[in-house]
């Protein structure tokens, strides 16, 4: 089982939803960089659930920081971050750990682990796993900002509701960074949320996009082909659960323009090289061109839903009927922003490291 993703500048997930804790290992980071543990709190509560629209499970999620940092600051050796799992009632799980539940990892994981996986919550698959990315995330973020790249994340769309596009993009960032249902648009949000308690109502779920925003990266990083920007960028969102499509700029929108539209012709502003449209996401061959990168990424509805379903037991092989019971959420869209921000921050340090090495961060 490979639990590990970058290059330079690595990380690796353990712990399963309902064991005694969950964690990361984050390996490359630079010696000297400050770690400032309130910013990791606070891109936790983030990860948390909001009342109604969410799962009652509450986890403190109190991030424990077990090595590579000493005084404040990072050695140079690996970070492990440690995430204890408190609120647990696994005896949800056991009446139906054979029943196979549709959208959910139970029949893969059987079949790929021949029955020795912890079925418990989803294990090891769980989205319970996101809050130690989110612990490491903060990091990467932390470092990125101090060379002036900045990351935001919002709810682009749920069901056929639509939040309004990214304008002022330094206005828009800080607006994102102290909300915990990341809309930009007053309207959209209420609209959203009556959506989501109305889903969860009927014991049902909802999916829908959240479209990221990073600016201040500069030009010349990622390579061509297999490690392109956009390469590695989904390999790390497609990581996360429930994220079922991304797409860069203007992605599947290219496939209705002309070539005179899609284009981003070059221009010169204030003595810099920048593209009048950014329809590429500020990639192009897998590079970066210095405009922002943009991309969107498609969440599946929770699979977790309350309505009797059909399915079967992979045990006996035999048809059955699944109504679960359990704490679960009608969407996830909201607490999974800071976890794409997270992924996002991990996969772009490696980057800048690969081209640039450990003194790009000064350190």
């Amino acid at each position: 089982m490979k639990n590990t993703i970058g290059n330079n500048f690595s990380i690796t997930l353990f712990g399963e939803s309902h064991g005694k804790a969950i964690g990361a290992v984050l390996d490359g980071v630079p010696s000297g960089i400050a770690v400032d543990e309130a910013f990791i709190a606070r891109q936790m509560e983030k990860r948390k659930g909001i009342n109604s629209i969410s799962t009652p499970r509450r986890e403190v999620d109190t991030v424990k920081i077990l090595s590579g940092v000493f005084e404040g600051r990072t050695t140079g050796t690996p970070i492990c971050f440690m995430v204890e799992n408190t609120d647990i009632k696994s005896k949800d799980y056991s009446l139906t750990k054979d029943l196979a539940r549709p959208g959910h990892a139970d029949y893969t994981a059987e079949k790929r682990y021949g029955g020795f996986q912890d079925y418990r919550g989803g294990g090891h698959f769980s989205g319970r796993l996101t809050a130690p990315l989110v612990a490491a995330g903060a990091l990467a973020l932390s470092m990125l900002r101090e060379k002036g790249i900045e990351i935001a994340t919002h709810i682009s769309s749920c069901g056929e509701i639509k939040d309004r596009e990214f304008g002022n993009l330094a206005e828009d960032i800080r607006q994102l960074e102290n909300l915990s249902f990341p809309v930009l648009s007053e309207k959209a949000g209420k609209e959203i949320l009556s959506y989501i308690e109305k889903a969860k109502k009927e014991g049902d779920s909802v999916g829908g996009t959240l479209t990221t925003v990073v600016t201040g990266m500069p030009a010349g990083v990622g390579e061509p082909w297999f490690d392109s920007v956009e390469s590695m960028l989904s390999h790390g969102l497609f990581s996360i659960p429930g994220v079922k499509g991304v797409e860069f700029g203007k992605g599947f929108g290219f496939a209705e323009m002309m070539g005179s539209d899609a284009n981003d012709e070059f221009t010169v502003v204030d003595g810099e090289i920048v593209t009048v449209t950014n329809n590429n996401g500020g990639i192009n061959g897998g590079i970066t061109n210095g405009m922002p990168i943009e991309f969107t990424v498609a969440v599946k509805p929770t699979p977790s839903i309350y309505k009797k379903q059909n399915t079967v037991n992979f045990k006996t092989a035999q048809s059955a009927e699944l109504e679960i019971n359990g704490r679960h959420d009608p969407a996830i869209i909201h607490r999974a922003r800071v976890v794409v921000d997270s992924v996002t921050a991990i996969i772009l340090c490696d980057l800048l490291i690969t081209r640039f090495g450990t003194q790009f961060f000064g350190k």
